[in-house]
């Protein structure tokens, strides 16, 4: 059986074996935010983001209470 890759986030948090991550596209930037506003006011804590990544998407991800990492992302649009 494979094991979970190594990522540079291991020294952060503690991931289990099982799924890398689970994202959820949203339609806007906007979305991708208040999102992220709803769950850091909820407890929860973002990893990363809101921001832009390399390949043009804007994305967070956080951890859901299983510790799995879940991902918000949409297209990046310029302003």
């Amino acid at each position: 059986m494979l094991g979970v890759p190594a990522n540079k986030n291991d020294r952060v948090i503690a991931q289990h074996q099982g799924i890398i991550h689970l994202a959820f596209g949203v339609d806007t930037m906007d979305q991708v935010d208040e999102k992220a506003k709803q769950l850091t006011n909820a407890g929860f804590r973002i990893l990363s983001g809101p921001r832009k990544t390399g390949d043009g998407y804007y994305e967070f991800e956080t951890l859901d209470p299983d510790n799995n990492r879940l991902e918000v992302t949409t297209f990046f649009k310029e302003s």
